[in-house]
């Protein structure tokens, strides 16, 4: 982590640092597998696999921000946004990422890019229309203790498995196979495998993002409590956010639900409310966590 004033976390570090390194094992395992696949269309596999992470990995704050609707905006747009983004990254003596608005109802915000001078710190008009001064510092902290950590960066690669487990399933299905295997019996077998593959692939990568989500999440209250000094700040953030994301129609949770890796609070829609692999830990342990350290800094 590039030094700044949030409290480092040396749990993070090793849950990143083992999440990278599985994750990365399962890349080269998913790759050796295709390979052995497409024994006549390997050229193809490594121009798709590699060109895939180039573009996960460089311009994944666009894709996010496009994808939320997420658009950046001056201090003159938005000089109150910037004024907190400033205080805080000032406090936490690190560079000031760019800074984004994205319009729709949903109380949330998040963080993107790979590195703390490429990073995106978006917020929603339905966030910044409910929050208090505090409570949106509380909230922006939080998001920044993701930039300043760099696990932003670590779950846009872990969650690359899944996208190329899904990428390659529809190449092989819409084409690929039967130029790749040759006889009919190859096909047959290849059109079976891949799918087969590609899923445990996903499955795999899907639960080791979501054992690191939860712990970041954590992590990055922790932070934000510890600079700002205001845990109970965030904690009423959490609460209002949380309480009012079941006031949003389900219409507008679902488009949101793809994100809830990267966002501060999830946006469950009704159907998975009852999800035992969550993106976040529970409100209540969050709220435990914050008021113990408001406990430990002794404040109210």
């Amino acid at each position: 982590m590039a030094r700044t004033r949030y409290a480092p976390d040396r749990g993070l570090t090793g849950r990143m640092v083992t999440t990278m390194f599985l994750i990365g094992l399962l890349y080269v395992v998913f790759i050796g597998v295709l390979l052995a696949l497409f024994q006549n269309a390997w050229p193809m596999v490594l121009l798709l696999a590699g060109g895939l992470f180039v573009v996960q990995f460089w311009f994944s704050d666009r894709i996010a921000a496009y994808s939320m609707g997420a658009r950046e905006v001056t201090p003159q747009q938005a000089p109150e946004l910037h004024a907190t983004v400033d205080r805080l990254c000032a406090l936490a003596d690190m560079p000031k990422p760019r800074v984004a608005i994205a319009d729709t109802d949903v109380p949330n915000a998040f963080a993107t890019g790979r590195s703390q001078e490429k990073a995106l710190v978006c917020a929603t008009t339905g966030l910044l229309r409910r929050l208090e001064p505090e409570e949106l510092e509380g909230v922006l902290a939080h998001e920044l203790s993701h930039v300043a950590h760099r696990d932003v960066a670590v779950m846009t690669f872990a969650s690359f498995l899944g996208v190329l487990a899904g990428t390659m399933t529809r190449f092989a299905l819409w084409g690929g196979v039967a130029r790749a295997g040759g006889r009919n019996n190859n096909t047959a077998i290849l059109v079976l495998l891949i799918p087969l593959v590609s899923a445990l692939v996903y499955v795999l990568s899907f639960l080791l993002t979501r054992l690191l989500s939860r712990y970041r999440e954590l992590s990055a209250d922790r932070g934000a409590a510890l600079l700002t000094g205001k845990p109970s700040a965030l904690a009423s953030a959490l609460t209002k956010v949380t309480g009012d994301m079941a006031r949003i129609p389900t219409r507008d949770l679902r488009q949101a639900e793809a994100f809830n890796a990267f966002f501060f609070a999830p946006a469950f829609s009704k159907q998975s409310l009852s999800s035992l692999l969550a993106s976040h830990p529970p409100l209540e342990r969050r709220l435990e966590q914050l008021a113990r350290i408001s406990r430990e800094l002794g404040r109210p």
